[in-house]
């Protein structure tokens, strides 16, 4: 009777580490997963967001920064609802062949219809100087159906105030809660093996004071 006493303690002791453990298993990987999370450039409203954008159309690029061989391009991106955006990213011009294709197709140089590309990266805001340079050369991308002229008073109307740096990798930042998280996950499975392997310690125990308590109620 008394180890079907134990046995149970130690099986009652077992499930409650393992709701734990799926519990903090469970928390942890969402906890990953939004550490990992990319966001559709469109809904971002801070520069901290790591974004993508579908793009199906690419224009040569307009503004260079010599010094890191880094390009502005315009792109365009289309929803499913087929309403079209145009946005701004930034590319290293050694990657310029991944690009060719798209920029031959909107520039009507083949009739091949390539792949949209999905890039990632992190926003920039776009200083006074990069405006002034969209402003003049937007015009020579956006489809000619396009009757919207953009000026300084309508630009954030039409344009986001920054562009997509696809050079920046995503950063892995540190996590205090996923760090917390993940030691007592491991602090729980060890306890849980200990339990099932180490020769019912804790089952004695609890056992031990279970059993004195009833005498002192005697």
């Amino acid at each position: 009777m008394k180890k079907e006493k134990r046995l149970a303690i130690k099986l009652f002791i077992s499930l409650i580490y393992l709701i734990v453990i799926t519990m903090l298993f469970v928390g942890s990987f969402y906890l990953f997963r939004e550490k990992k999370k990319t966001y559709p450039f469109r809904e971002v409203e801070t520069v901290d967001k790591y974004s993508y954008i579908d793009i199906d159309k690419m224009s040569e690029k307009f503004a260079f920064y010599e010094s890191t061989n880094v390009g502005l391009h315009f792109v365009i991106e289309t929803e499913d609802t087929g309403l079209w955006r145009t946005y701004i990213i930034a590319i290293n011009e050694e990657d310029y062949d991944k690009y060719k294709k798209m920029i031959d197709y909107t520039y009507e140089r083949t009739e091949e219809v390539p792949e949209k590309i999905r890039v990632y990266g992190y926003p920039v805001v776009i200083d006074g100087e990069i405006k002034d340079l969209v402003i003049k050369n937007i015009p020579n991308f956006v489809p000619k159906e396009n009757e919207v002229v953009i000026t300084e008073k309508n630009y954030e109307q039409y344009l986001t105030n920054s562009y997509l740096d696809t050079t920046k990798e995503q950063k892995n930042e540190f996590s205090i809660i996923l760090c917390i998280s993940l030691f007592l996950l491991l602090a729980i499975i060890v306890l849980f093996f200990m339990t099932l392997f180490d020769k019912d310690k804790l089952v004695n125990t609890i056992d031990e004071r279970t059993s004195k308590k009833g005498r002192n109620l005697l």
